[in-house]
């Protein structure tokens, strides 16, 4: 039987979203595990922006958008029975809001304050005032809504986790992963706890296990 073909990076966040969804709905699928400095023909010829995640299905049809793949594995007819819930508590117009400001504005700051010398020329005095300055935004944009909501409730969803909570999660951990003393020090321990249930939890295991 041929299996969807994922093309995935590991440590993307995008692609972290994709392959979390397909693992919670059950569905098997042949993950294939790029190189950033030699992408494969495959995934060019699939989708030639070239970027992941890319699910190329065994009829042909691509999907080469992660929170698009999301949606096809949760609400897959053959997913499992948990999968559908996690869904729909994911589409309301708060979530939704919650999704566009990651991917949006949060992600915007998170790469200049991870990587600003990609995005002006800066001089050792300036780098840090400016990584310093994203990083606050950062947390104003995204994280404190998020400690407003987590304050209460163990995930985004509710006391049951949701598509929002891995959508927007990989990109958390990527922001906490570039300074975890300064991350610590935050008061957002509602976002901290859920963090650290994300981090150790057996599907994001499942998610960061490497290809053989």
């Amino acid at each position: 039987m041929t299996l969807p073909l994922l093309y995935t990076y590991r440590r993307c966040p995008y692609a972290m979203r994709a392959r979390m969804a397909l693992l919670q709905a059950g569905l098997p699928f042949e993950r294939h595990e790029i190189s950033l400095r030699d992408k494969p023909p495959g995934l060019l010829t699939a989708s030639p922006k070239g970027t992941v995640p890319v699910l190329v299905l065994p009829d042909g049809q691509v999907i080469d958008e992660s929170w698009a793949i999301v949606e096809w594995a949760l609400t897959h007819p053959d997913a499992h029975p948990a999968a559908w819930p996690w869904w729909q508590r994911a589409c309301t117009n708060d979530h939704q809001t919650l999704l566009q400001t990651n991917d949006g504005l949060f992600k915007h700051h998170l790469d200049r304050y991870k990587y600003p010398e990609r995005f002006e020329t800066l001089t050792p005095d300036t780098r840090e005032a400016v990584r310093a300055q994203h990083r606050l935004a950062a947390v104003e944009v995204l994280l404190q809504p998020l400690e407003q909501r987590l304050q209460t409730q163990a995930y985004l969803g509710g006391s049951e986790a949701c598509a929002t909570d891995i959508g927007i999660f990989p990109f958390v951990r990527q922001f906490a992963a570039v300074d975890p003393a300064w991350f610590s020090s935050l008061p957002l321990p509602g976002v901290q706890a859920w963090l650290a249930r994300w981090l150790s939890s057996p599907l994001f295991e499942a998610c960061m296990k490497k290809n053989d």
